[in-house]
């Protein structure tokens, strides 16, 4: 196959090394495409994608490593490779829906997957109506836009919690109040999942005096167990989204397990390193059984 590596990053990430290394060991030729570099001819009989001055070949399947941050127009660039036939490791649509916290939480909620109490609202008038829809304190806000931890903050107090809510309120930022599970220890599992199956699946640990589990914030891995409901959750919480490969956030709660978030675009050195799987060269192994030409669900309508 000829497969396109859709992101900024280039090689300077774990996950794009291991991706490229995975793909080369198994005869495919890969190429880094620059997100931002890219250049569409939408109004074509033939659309075609066009970087430095030359149109880019016909690529049998891309793997979208998008950050959150250029969500917009990557989504637009994948969109039209799939317009082209390309088959997309996850689709335009799906990694669009799951990076929007608010739709993705009401689609889960409506295939009753396990969440935790989550609180939305416009008006600060709202705010303490607001606090004890998820419980009262302590509780979590949590911006629409963060990624990687960033952008979420725990109120221990009600105080605190209304002047969080009003200071976020008051520069119009979009942020979700939630219930903090005191019970999960300040651990979460990611689960790996991969044509509907979790492949891998480990347990990230805070460090000491923080409650965010994220790697990227000094947060530890560690292999665990899953449970058969923590491992139904993973699934049909990627399914509902529509991705194929999916990096699922579950808190292990007094009332079962409650997902946090379904990561379209989920690291790989956290998950390899801690299970010692070859998670990269799962996700080629997938391409190379599920690529094939105009084979996307949406073709680019979405």
């Amino acid at each position: 196959m000829r497969i396109a590596l859709l992101s900024r990053a280039k090689n300077r990430l774990y996950s794009n090394r291991r991706l490229v290394e995975a793909a080369e060991q198994r005869g495919h030729e890969i190429d880094y495409v620059h997100t931002l570099n890219c250049y569409m001819d939408i109004a074509s009989h033939e659309p075609s994608v066009h970087l430095a001055g030359e149109e880019l070949p016909f690529y049998d399947a891309i793997i979208p490593r998008i950050g959150a941050s250029v969500t917009f127009y990557g989504c637009a660039v994948l969109r039209q490779f799939e317009m082209m036939g390309s088959y997309p490791l996850n689709e335009s649509v799906a990694i669009t829906r799951s990076r929007d916290k608010l739709r993705s939480l009401q689609i889960l909620s409506r295939a009753g997957i396990g969440l935790p109490l989550t609180g939305f609202a416009h008006s600060t008038k709202n705010t303490k109506d607001l606090i004890e829809l998820v419980g009262s304190t302590p509780l979590v806000v949590k911006l629409l836009e963060g990624t990687h931890g960033k952008g979420i903050v725990l109120a221990e107090t009600r105080k605190a919690a209304e002047t969080i809510i009003e200071a976020f309120r008051q520069i119009k930022a979009n942020f979700l109040v939630q219930e903090f599970i005191k019970e999960a220890g300040g651990s979460d599992i990611r689960a790996f999942v991969i044509g509907g199956k979790v492949v891998a699946a480990m347990m990230r640990t805070a460090a000491e005096g923080e409650f965010r589990s994220n790697l990227h914030r000094g947060g530890s891995s560690s292999l665990v167990k899953l449970t058969p409901e923590e491992r139904s959750t993973a699934i049909r919480s990627a399914r509902k989204m529509g991705l194929n490969v999916a990096g699922v956030d579950i808190l292990r709660s007094n009332h079962g397990p409650v997902v946090m978030e379904v990561n379209s675009s989920p690291g790989l050195e956290g998950i390899e390193g801690a299970t010692g799987k070859d998670v990269a060269g799962m996700i080629i192994e997938f391409m190379e059984k599920n690529a094939k030409h105009k084979k996307t669900r949406t073709r680019g309508k979405g």
